[in-house]
């Protein structure tokens, strides 16, 4: 029996069809063998983080719901080592736009002296280990102003693994002087390329004339350097093991589409740099010893006003000049 040509033609088009579905199927296998293979290679990385378990002690983060396209996202870093009576070792509030797109950070040095809810005048990072994140963001809307909407938590242990992860080739950084003391490693002056675990003891020193001012200025770099990485076309293939390795050293009540939604935007907006500013800013505090030790007593009104000039979405939507930075 012979076919006619229309019905070859439907033949060869129904051919056709069946090899095309069978190619997208093999592809979404394999994509998805790609990323459960790859999410639990970096799962398998996070074999000691706790920081879940830590954070249910200090019960509810009850950040209001986000309004007028802005989210504040408090940025904590513990020391799992306890070395340092638990107290969280970095304290930053990262600002996103949603309508520029923009992103701000803030950084609020640990000695800053301030008055925590429910406990009095103590130094900042002492908030975290008598309320834990909760008590942080209702420190920081007590003393500035300023609410936070989400917090998210890292691990010190997990940072190089995720800093690996995110930048295989390393981060180059200009170390002024030799840098040892404290961070169990010795780090040469000139230009170095870091990785994880020496990358971690950058951000960390703070034994010079510096101190912390010096620390915080080199946190705020390292995270804008990561954030170029995270943001490059080759990264986007390291999500799924980022992820993994994130799951344990990583703590955040952030949902997974809200994540989604800043990450889609720092994309469209790549070329953006971050923004900075440090609390307190420069002119504006004295340091005393008092009753806590050292501490960085501040003008409130001054450093209120640099804050919220710094957030302001007037200035960004203008965008005639790049802001004062300190």
């Amino acid at each position: 029996m012979h076919l006619s040509r229309q019905e070859i033609r439907k033949t060869k088009k129904r051919k056709k069809l069946g090899i095309i579905i069978g190619i997208v199927v093999l592809l979404l296998g394999a994509g998805v063998f790609y990323w459960v293979t790859q999410y639990n290679q970096g799962l398998a990385l996070s074999d000691d983080g706790t920081l879940k378990e830590q954070n249910e002690d200090y019960g509810i983060f009850d950040g209001p719901e986000p309004k007028f396209g802005e989210i504040n996202i408090l940025l904590l870093g513990s020391d799992a080592r306890k070395d340092e009576d638990g107290r969280s070792d970095t304290l930053m509030i990262a600002n996103y736009n949603q309508e520029t797109k923009k992103m701000k950070l803030v950084s609020i040095m640990r000695d800053t002296y301030v008055d925590i809810p429910g406990h009095g005048m103590h130094k900042m990072n002492s908030a975290f280990t008598l309320g834990g994140p909760e008590l942080v963001r209702q420190t920081i809307k007590e003393n500035f102003g300023l609410d936070a909407h989400y917090y998210a938590m890292v691990d010190f242990k997990g940072f190089p693994k995720i800093v690996d992860i995110l930048a295989p080739d390393g981060i180059e950084v200009d170390i002024p002087y030799t840098m040892s003391h404290g961070i169990y490693m010795t780090l040469n002056p000139g230009v170095q390329t870091l990785h994880g675990d020496q990358l971690l003891g950058y951000v960390r020193f703070r034994h010079d004339s510096q101190n912390d001012f010096g620390r915080v200025a080199r946190q705020q770099e390292v995270i804008s350097k990561l954030k170029d990485e995270a943001v490059s076309v080759h990264s986007l293939t390291k999500l799924p093991k980022l992820l993994g390795a994130a799951d344990a050293y990583i703590d955040t009540n952030l949902d997974k589409m809200k994540m989604l939604s800043i990450g889609k935007g720092m994309l469209d907006n790549k070329a953006e740099k971050i923004e900075t500013l440090r609390i307190p800013v420069d002119k504006s505090f004295t340091e005393r010893r008092v009753n806590v030790g050292e501490v960085l007593e501040l003008d409130f009104d001054k450093n209120i006003e640099a804050l919220n000039a710094f957030l302001d979405d007037k200035n960004d939507l203008a965008d005639t000049e790049e802001p004062k930075v300190d």
